[in-house]
């Protein structure tokens, strides 16, 4: 008695056709899982025995077979669990085979035959073939996010029985519809907002146009001036994701199994801050079957730097690759994985050891070697990576106490969000979603110099001994800041405030 059933695995970010295949024949009562399966593939034998049992079917007490085909790709997790399950009773005649042909099957299993959800549905519903396959049944808690891909049908089952139900015809399962207009609802407000932050008024106006733009940006301050908090509100001002931005996060977090089910696609830019202590393989991903790191996890949204300083020399020189390229190309034997990597980098650091070389109250107990070893910590290409470098001085005690209100993030947001709408105007045809993403052919084409422009930038080179790529970091600021203005053309003060945020650029520490 033989049966076949259809799913998918997971290789990165795409999904692969994979081939269950169950056979059960005479024989000593036994279970062999065959085609490289991992530890949590050998243990579903023994979910499924309790699955089929407690959901009121007979278990063959003969020896079966299971082949994951192709026979030379590992399998990973738990999500063929119901597949497997379903390809024995349709080869011991419990279910009806043909039905089952017609559907890709996708689902973990709990002892008592609940469905319970994994991981990349998404990915799996995306690469679905139109037309080939009536349905996808899955979890019904991964159901919302599978109907996202919208080329396939989505079924969403509770139970091992209700699904073995549907299948022989005596039980519907309605297909899951995916609302396209709750798709991309607006973001529900932030909770962390730039009303709450006190005066750095220059701050927050650098802020703005890396938001804007997309620019990277480095905050450099003494303890208590309020880097972090200024940074963790910086999504608060950040335009809402388009749908494709919005399909391309949630399938990576879906895969890691980090985005909520039951909304489908995510809604609010994902904001990464990993500790100082995390590996380089943590950072850009990676491992034996590679997993997206920190640098993708923040595709189009942003990864949050704390104490930049204090992260171990690779880490940082690994997110030189992702900055430039904005993708990460793992390489393994088997295969190479590219996966996706735009992020805005915010980082913060203090000005020296001791924390207080900038501060007007504290005297500062650092050496000048002292402080250029530790800035050195940061590498000259990795800091001509980011845009803007900003200086975050300590509040004066009439600003701390205070009770004018700030600016909120929604008023920001209003000017970001329609900055960012000119760029994609000018951009949309070269498939890029803001300024800081143009390579030099663009830059040339879009952000075109006056005579008077180009005497402003030749002197910044001469004097900031700005390299060819912070020379076009300047120009692409420059540009944010004339759409914050809703000018057409780059004019001189433009170019002069972007000039004022290469501030590492004037050996200030010496």
């Amino acid at each position: 008695m033989f049966a076949q059933v259809h799913s998918f695995g997971l290789w990165g970010l795409e999904a692969y056709p994979i081939s269950i295949e169950v056979d059960v024949a005479g024989g000593l009562p036994a279970i062999a899982i065959v085609g490289l399966p991992d530890n949590a593939v050998k243990e579903s034998k023994e979910r499924i025995r309790s699955a089929v049992k407690n959901s009121g079917f007979q278990f063959p007490l003969e020896r079966i077979t299971v082949n994951l085909s192709p026979g030379d790709t590992k399998k990973e997790g738990p999500a063929f669990d119901l597949g497997i399950a379903l390809g024995l009773l349709a080869a011991t005649g419990q279910v009806d085979a043909e039905a089952l042909k017609k559907f890709v099957i996708c689902g973990e299993l709990s002892l008592d035959g609940k469905i319970q959800p994994v991981d990349g549905t998404l990915i799996v519903a995306s690469s679905i073939p139109q037309n080939r396959f009536a349905g996808l049944i899955v979890p019904a808690a991964n159901a919302a996010q599978a109907a996202c891909a919208r080329n396939i049908s989505v079924y969403p089952a509770r139970t091992l029985l209700e699904v073995v139900h549907f299948l022989n015809g005596t039980q519907t399962i309605h297909s899951f519809k995916a609302d396209a207009s709750a798709l991309l609802a607006p973001n529900v407000p932030a909770e962390a907002d730039f009303s709450d932050v006190k005066g750095q008024f220059h701050v927050k106006r650098g802020l703005e146009i890396a938001a804007a733009g997309g620019h990277n940006i480095l905050l450099i301050g003494p303890p208590g001036s309020g880097k972090t908090m200024l940074a963790q509100r910086i999504t608060s001002i950040l335009p809402e994701m388009t749908l494709a931005e919005a399909l391309s996060t949630t399938k990576i977090h879906s895969l890691s199994g980090s985005v909520d089910n039951s909304h489908g696609l995510m809604r609010q830019r994902p904001f990464r801050s990993p500790h100082h202590t995390a590996s380089d393989v943590a950072m850009v991903g990676g491992g034996s079957v590679p997993r997206p790191g920190e640098v993708t996890l923040a595709h189009n949204g942003v990864l949050f730097l704390d104490e930049l300083p204090e992260f171990d020399r690779n880490v940082l020189e690994a997110l030189r690759q992702p900055l430039e390229d904005r993708y990460v190309t793992v390489s393994r034997a088997a295969r190479t994985i590219r996966f996706p990597s735009s992020f805005m980098l915010v980082g913060a650091m203090n000005p020296c050891p001791c924390g207080w070389y900038t501060d007007r109250r504290k005297p500062c107990r650092c050496s000048s070697y002292q402080i250029e070893r530790y800035l050195a910590r940061i590498s000259g290409p990795l800091l001509d990576r980011i845009d803007i470098h900003l200086v975050v001085a300590s509040l004066p005690p009439e600003e701390i106490l205070s009770q004018t209100p700030s600016e909120s993030s929604a008023q920001i947001k209003e000017r970001t969000c329609a900055a960012r709408e000119r760029q994609l105007g000018r951009l949309a045809a070269e498939n890029l979603h803001a300024n800081a993403q143009m390579n030099h052919r663009q830059l040339k084409k879009h952000c075109p110099l006056s005579e008077e422009n180009k005497a402003l930038l030749k002197s910044a080179i001469e004097e900031l001994g700005l390299s060819a790529r912070a020379y076009d970091k300047v120009i692409k600021v420059a540009r944010t800041i004339a759409d914050l203005e809703e000018n057409e053309t780059i004019q001189p003060p433009h170019l002069a405030e972007a000039i004022q945020y290469r501030y590492l650029d004037r050996h200030w520490w010496g």
